[in-house]
């Protein structure tokens, strides 16, 4: 009967194991977790300079096959989109049989920081305060200037997102 209790007994962890466990698993779980946040950030900041440079790129080559007009010089808030996304002729005028474009097929790439592909158009050169995080970008119509409207963010290295990225 004796050997029957002791054999009963010895079936489960101790009190202090589950313990052990469990201080080894926070101290795991406390070392992993802010890497896997360090991953995310230098995944969004990759994201950033990548799309920053494909519509950058594209405004270019708009601007050179357009004789040195830059995209999105009407009024509307979706100019610039309409500009990129459509077929244009040599004056700008977006037309199905236009000879130029599209530049970007399907939508503009969002901004990794908000989510958000729309864009803010500036009639001057843009500055720190035009950034207000309520669009994806910012687009000045009078330089050409294409940056993400965001405030918040970081670089891999830590460092607060600057706004001229």
């Amino acid at each position: 009967m004796n050997r029957t209790l002791n054999h009963r007994r010895r079936r489960g962890f101790t009190l202090i194991e589950v313990l052990i466990v469990v201080v080894i698993l926070g101290i795991l779980a406390a070392t992993v977790l802010p890497q896997l946040t360090s991953a995310n950030d230098d995944a969004k900041y990759s994201a950033l300079i990548q799309n920053l440079q494909l519509v950058r790129s594209q405004i270019e080559l708009y601007k050179f096959q357009h004789e040195g007009r830059l995209p999105g010089q009407a009024a509307d808030d979706d100019a610039l989109q309409q500009s990129l996304l459509n077929k244009t002729t040599l004056d700008g005028t977006i037309d199905a049989n236009g000879e130029f474009g599209p530049y970007i097929i399907g939508q503009l790439p969002p901004n990794p920081y908000n989510g958000l592909r729309t864009v803010k158009h500036v009639d001057t050169a843009l500055s720190i305060d035009d950034a207000d995080d309520a669009t994806g970008w910012l687009y000045s119509r009078a330089t050409g200037e294409f940056r993400a409207n965001s405030k918040a963010g970081t670089t891999p290295d830590g460092s607060e997102l600057l706004f001229d990225q």
